[in-house]
């Protein structure tokens, strides 16, 4: 009965949410060429691959963030056991479009099914798998019912409770509980998402605690940093010139560092600001927001082959897939989403190229992450934007303090790897026993 209420319930939520997603497929395109997918309906091309006769495990992400641990995973999956092949299943277009850099030749990339009995039933038909693999948090009761009943063992790896989540999970821990409990193991970023797993109904024997594999995912892009080089020294950008970068920054974070960039420039003239915001599609407002603030703006979508800048011209980095390199370029990084938006972007990236690295507060997706960093020193965050302004600056001021905090954050993330090779270890012992 529960089940049929749960289905009725979510085929209104997601009637609901209709405009929503056909203005989401309208502004960034892709996802409604293969919108089917979601229905468990697919192109005949991917029906034959699906059919070839291989047998392929089913790892599912829900964007970016998670498709960089689940292509970490399905790597080291694949140096422990040649050969073997994967469905990688997606949510969001921006997901795909890193997935696409996942897949293998032998592996089939889809958008992930509704939740919903017949969408469901189609795709674990076409899929076959032979094991499930959900990265972080996507729990889908009828995809690991369905998966769990045709025979396959599921799994749930690198897996977080956010704050917001837990009080949600604990209430609903008796709809929860019996779907945790199909899991054949679940492998927990720290003891506190642990803890919160066993308060939604999952058994404690099924819960092991790893450790996140984000500081397995991050790794540096000498070539990328090689070409953006290239890029900013003809915008007249000098190879020794400071660089302070604004990460996968969110409205209002731009703003922030435009008045921290002014101030700065008064201490430390020939610093540069580069702006590389969260969506792409965004990129008009930030572009204004510079122009507004009195700065010239270099955008890089559209001077693929740049003049020289004015010497304060902020580059606006609207262009996809850079951001690892312009991490490795940054003398002082501040990580966006954190500032004023809750959950905190990936603040593990920067410092693996030992950048100097600031957030803001708000930093919940990456909870032991930060615990790890704080403990080493090897991060900073401010308590509001005032005080994290106050941090940039300060760093901007004083490079050798900048440079030490830069290399204690690298060695920091080289002593925290090493989860994901212990996981995939696990799982490919777990489908031998089964």
């Amino acid at each position: 009965m529960k089940w049929t209420l749960y289905n009725i319930l979510f085929a209104i939520a997601y009637a609901a949410m209709m405009p929503k997603f056909l203005v989401r497929m309208a502004r960034r395109g892709g996802y409604a060429n293969r919108f089917a997918d979601r229905f468990g309906r697919y192109p005949a091309d991917i029906l034959a691959r699906l059919r070839d006769g291989t047998s392929r495990v089913w790892v599912h992400a829900v964007s970016v963030g998670e498709v960089a641990v689940a292509g970490q995973l399905m790597a080291e999956l694949r140096r422990q056991r040649p050969g073997v092949a994967f469905v990688l299943s997606v949510t969001s277009s921006t997901g795909w479009t890193q997935a696409q850099r996942q897949t293998g030749p032998g592996d089939v990339l889809i958008y992930a099914p509704l939740d919903y009995p017949g969408c469901v039933r189609r795709a674990v038909r076409a899929i076959a798998p032979a094991a499930y693999v959900i990265t972080e948090t996507e729990l889908w009761p009828n995809v690991i019912r369905c998966v769990t009943a045709a025979g396959a063992p599921a799994f749930l790896v690198n897996a977080r409770i956010s704050d917001r989540s837990a009080p949600g999970y604990r209430r609903l821990r008796g709809w929860f509980g019996p779907v945790l409990n199909l899991l054949g193991h679940v492998y927990a970023q720290s003891d506190l998402d642990a803890a919160r797993l066993t308060d939604a109904g999952c058994e404690a024997a099924r819960i092991t605690v790893t450790g996140t594999m984000k500081f397995d995912v991050a790794h540096r892009a000498p070539d990328k940093e090689a070409a953006l080089r290239a890029y900013l020294t003809a915008a007249g950008v000098a190879p020794d010139a400071p660089i302070l970068l604004g990460g996968s920054t969110w409205p209002g974070e731009d703003a922030f560092l435009l008045d921290v960039y002014r101030q700065a420039l008064a201490v430390a003239p020939r610093l540069r600001l580069v702006i590389v915001p969260r969506h792409f599609e965004k990129a008009d407002a930030v572009e204004a927001a510079i122009r507004a603030a009195g700065f010239p703006c270099l955008r890089k979508s559209r001077a693929p082959t740049p003049a020289p800048q004015p010497g304060d011209a902020v580059i606006l980095a609207d262009t996809t897939g850079e951001l690892m390199g312009f991490y490795g370029l940054a003398t002082v990084t501040f990580v966006g989403k954190s500032l004023f938006e809750k959950g905190g972007q990936n603040m593990i990236e920067p410092c693996l190229c030992g950048c100097a690295t600031v957030v803001g507060p708000h930093t919940e997706n990456f909870r032991p992450v930060m615990s790890d960093l704080l403990a080493q020193d090897a991060v900073r965050q401010g308590r509001d934007p005032a005080e994290a302004g106050a941090i940039l600056l300060r760093l901007l001021a004083h490079p050798d303090e900048a440079a030490a905090l830069g290399a204690r954050a690298a060695r920091a993330v080289e002593r925290r790897r090493g989860a994901t090779p212990c996981i995939a270890r696990e799982i490919l012992a777990r489908l031998d026993n089964a």
